[in-house]
């Protein structure tokens, strides 16, 4: 019988901190530089658009739907869980696998560095490019500590209870949807341009790849064919996962106050806001920045070129210090969220076991302090970015793979109370089935010296469930009672 109780966490989190850890885990970096590469790739206005609300009508689709899974298996673990039930043992250790080795953990990792990066231009001795050690197989910058100091302190923050963490994300998730409102508001109140907003509309539904002309304009190349596909596929990447960790709630429902109401939720009404935010947002780019430096807007800081035109010089102050405040709080409920995974792989005998054990405060502070280890050291690797995109397919297909498992679940398990049902199932399901397995096979085909590698990633987590089987009885015997008795 599946565990609907969780002994050891208490029930502290409200709906109101549960949607601010949505929206908070998914508004990062991503919204102030992906439209950089992704008018570059597609061209027109129109179609940048476009791209953005796609995403974030997928998202919401996919958090419908996760409501259904999240109100059937109310505990930690979110999508562990849930790939666990519906396909068992295997497909769950390999999503928890990848989700440790590379997809949060470096998740973690860069946008650490990120916050440090902008944090450089409040402060230029936490520069990237102010090294500390350069040795010829290593090197140390400032920024690589600032964004371990960050890691470290988050995590001692979250490993003090439950409370501490979810108190500093609805805060700072607050400030920063109330900073980007602001900065939204204000380029279109005082920075937009009637004629910039008509220039950029000129060929908005042209798919074109955009290059700088000779003569201070833009090139554009007609995409046609597989190849405007592929150039959809590569923005739709951007869009997606600036739009990521959504599903970051999951993980702790053991901790959420009325978890079968409150997560369902949580989820539509924290998707909901960050897609609104983010289709304005790209609206006051519009607005107030030239379509070619929006497309090639130095180090594709669309953010902060948008702040310079609304504000002047002091803009890209402006501009770091609510990419600060941004990053900080993602990084937190990324920090929060992560370690119940490994929490609840502990108890199924797949992870450490001592990960499987919660402190003093009701949280599994192992798994923090081993999720915060495993971070710093990709950031000190400085490989975490390519380790992201490695990653990006794999990423897709346990989405694909968790929204098919509600359609096994209804069949295998059509005993398990469903206080929420998917809305538009199975129509809507399925078109996001349909949306994100093409995405897949798109970047499959056109990004391979990425995907591939990522998927071998996914499969090396093969041999290693099976070497830690015969572990697996001893291991999951340090834990009292068996999952009936749970």
């Amino acid at each position: 019988m599946e565990n609907l109780s969780e002994p050891g966490f208490k029930p502290r989190v409200t709906l109101l901190d549960a949607t601010m850890l949505v929206a908070g885990s998914m508004i990062g970096s991503g919204i102030f530089i992906v439209s950089a590469e992704i008018t570059s790739s597609i061209g027109g206005a129109g179609y940048m658009l476009l791209m953005w609300v796609l995403a974030g009508l997928v998202t919401i689709i996919a958090a419908i739907s996760y409501g259904e899974l999240a109100a059937m298996f109310p505990r930690a673990g979110g999508q562990y869980v849930y790939l666990r039930e519906a396909y068992g043992p295997l497909v769950g250790f390999l999503y928890g696998w990848a989700f440790f080795a590379v997809i949060q953990t470096g998740t973690i990792a860069a946008v650490g560095v990120a916050f440090a990066k902008f944090a450089a231009y409040v402060f230029p001795a936490f520069s990237e490019t102010n090294y500390l050690y350069q040795g010829s197989h290593f090197q140390l910058t400032a920024a690589q500590l600032v964004s371990i100091a960050i890691i470290v302190g988050l995590t001692y923050l979250n490993s003090r209870g439950v409370k501490n963490g979810v108190i500093v994300q609805t805060g700072l998730t607050s400030i920063k949807i109330l900073s980007l409102v602001g900065l939204t508001a204000a380029g279109l109140i005082w920075g937009a341009k009637a004629e910039i907003w008509e220039q950029n509309w000129q060929q908005a539904w042209t798919l074109a790849q955009l290059s700088p002309a000779s003569d201070g304009g833009l090139q554009r190349t007609l995409l046609t064919g597989l190849a405007s596909w592929g150039a959809i596929a590569i923005a739709m990447k951007g869009t997606l996962f600036s739009s990521d960790s959504w599903h970051s709630i999951t993980a702790i429902a053991g901790e959420v106050k009325n978890p079968k109401k409150n997560i369902g939720l949580s989820l539509i009404l924290g998707t909901l806001i960050v897609t609104v935010l983010y289709v304005l947002t790209n609206v006051m780019y519009l607005a107030v920045i030239p379509l070619k430096d929006i497309a090639f807007a130095p180090n594709a800081r669309v953010g902060v070129v948008a702040a310079e035109y609304i504000f002047g010089p002091a803009g890209t102050t402006v501009m770091a210090v609510l990419i600060m405040i941004s990053t900080f709080g993602c990084n937190n409920g990324l920090i929060l969220a992560g370690a119940r995974v490994y929490y609840t792989m502990a108890q199924d005998g797949l992870f450490f076991p001592k990960a499987g054990k919660l402190n003093k405060a009701q949280v599994p502070a192992y798994s923090l302090w081993i999720q915060c280890g495993w971070a710093c050291l990709l950031c000190l690797s400085g490989e975490y970015n390519r380790l992201l995109a490695l990653v990006i397919f794999g990423v897709l297909i346990f989405y694909v793979l968790t929204i098919a498992g509600i359609y096994i679940l209804r069949i295998k398990r059509p005993d398990i109370p469903r206080p929420y049902k998917a809305w538009g199932y199975p129509v809507l399901p399925a078109l996001y089935l349909i949306i994100a397995s093409t995405l897949a096979v798109l970047l499959l085909i056109f990004e391979s010296e990425y995907t591939l590698p990522g998927l071998g990633i996914i499969l090396v987590g093969i041999p290693i469930y099976y070497w830690m089987l015969p572990r697996k009885k001893s291991m999951t015997q340090s834990f009292v009672g068996t999952e009936e008795e749970r």
